[in-house]
Parts: structure tokens; C-alpha cells; sequence
């Protein structure tokens, strides 16, 4: 039986709608899962439903988180955020961990996690970081534009088996203070963290690049959704 897999909404605010990148549908499928794309709400009984009909989850891109998960003050340059996606997520997260269900979070879903769990985040990596990394590259979206380095003994350490990943890049939020119960898998060679797992639970990890829009030409890509989807059917 292919593992069905709950996605987190994109939502535009503008034209009043939730969308989804095909990306993540489809690195999904290409790995042997069902994507499921979830509705926004509060629900705590719904939220209980998507938790037990879904074999794993997975937290997409998006607006920038709220500082108030994190108890600090919105700075200018922090974008549009969701709070409705937030109080959401933040439901959704705390069930998941209570069962012990497969999560995967990419882009806006590392910042999210970690900021939940307790860790804090850059508001905009250009006005808070010396960092002279290109982390919101122009198009196309697929091709890499810097590196990480995979912490060795990691979980995607020892999937890629390597220590250099080159990656694409497009973010402008990133982790500042990493969440207590979290550890680091990967950073870029500016020290900013870019992928993490939590370490007592079945499968979460969370990465700061895009998977979903790489998968069809970058093998190590693929390799992160098969290794997502193949924790979702044991």
C-alpha cells in the first residue's frame, strides 16, 4: 500500500485561495506516496482526523513565520506572515510528535519547526547576517547556487553519503537559535543551519532547501523524498 502523505497549504491571501507547488506533489508521487493536500483550520477534531489518516506529513514553503512563536517583535524587513497557517501548524506538530508520525519540512517548515520547538530565527538573513551567501536565488530554481556541509553520522549524512552538498537556494529567514530538542545536519559554509532532524522520533527532519523543485535532476533530492516516503510505510 503507498503511504498517504498530508500537505501543509500554500495560501494567497490576495485571490482568497490555498495552492500547492506541483513540486512537492510530485517528488512526492515520483517517491511512491499519495500527496494529500490539507485544508486550513483549527479544528482540533479534524486535526486529529488528518493525524490518523495520514502516514506522514509534510510542512511546505510559505509566508515567513510570526515572531510570536518565538516571543520577539516583527522587524520591517520580516515578509507577510500566516498566522492562521501558524496556529495550524503549531496544532498539527504537537499532535504529530505525541504519535510519533513522519514529518518533513522544507524552506518556511525548518524556520517553523525550529521556532516551535523552541529555537529562534533571522528575521531576514541580508539586515541580520554578514553572510555573503546568494540564499534567494533568481530563476531557474533548480540549478544550485551554494553549498552545505552534511555533519557526518547524520541521518541525511549517511543517506547522501557525503560531506559536501551543492543545493538551491531561495529564503530569506533561517535558523538563528536552534530549538533544545533539535540537532543540526547541515550547514551552509556561512554557519547558517540548513537542515536538522530530531534525533528520539521515527523521522523528522527538516531542511532549508528545495527538494521539490530539484528532484527531477538532482538525484540526491529524490533521494530525501524515497527516504521520506520509505519512513511513512514502516
Amino acid at each position: 500500500m503507498k503511504p498517504l502523505i498530508g500537505l501543509l497549504p500554500l495560501i494567497d491571501y490576495q485571490k482568497k485561495s490555498y495552492w500547492m507547488l506541483p513540486g512537492y506533489m510530485q517528488g512526492i508521487e515520483a517517491a511512491g506516496g499519495i500527496p494529500v493536500m490539507l485544508p486550513l483550520t483549527d479544528c482540533t477534531e479534524d486535526i486529529n482526523t488528518f493525524t490518523h489518516m495520514c502516514d506522514g506529513f509534510l510542512f511546505t514553503g510559505g509566508q515567513d513565520v510570526s515572531p510570536e512563536i518565538y516571543n520577539e517583535k516583527k522587524i520591517e524587513k520580516c515578509g507577510e506572515c500566516s498566522y492562521a497557517r501558524d496556529k495550524m501548524e503549531l496544532m498539527l506538530l504537537n499532535e504529530l510528535l505525541s504519535i510519533d508520525k513522519p514529518v518533513l519540512g522544507i524552506c518556511r517548515g525548518i524556520q517553523f519547526i525550529n521556532a516551535a520547538l523552541g529555537g529562534t530565527l533571522y528575521q531576514d538573513i541580508p539586515s541580520q547576517t554578514a553572510s555573503d551567501i546568494n540564499h534567494h536565488q533568481k530563476p531557474p530554481y533548480d540549478i544550485p547556487v551554494h553549498k552545505v556541509i552534511l555533519k557526518k553520522e547524520s541521518p541525511i549524512h549517511n543517506l547522501l553519503k557525503k560531506d559536501i552538498l551543492s543545493v538551491n537556494s531561495y529564503h530569506h529567514q533561517a535558523i538563528k537559535n536552534l530549538a533544545p530538542p533539535l540537532k543540526v545536519m547541515a550547514t551552509a559554509t556561512d554557519g547558517i543551519i540548513e537542515g536538522v532532524y530530531l534525533p528520539e522520533k521515527k523521522f523528522l527532519w527538516a531542511i532549508q532547501w528545495h527538494p521539490e523543485l530539484s528532484y527531477k535532476t538532482d538525484e540526491d533530492s529524490a533521494k530525501i523524498f524515497a527516504e521520506f516516503v520509505k519512513a511513512c510505510i514502516a
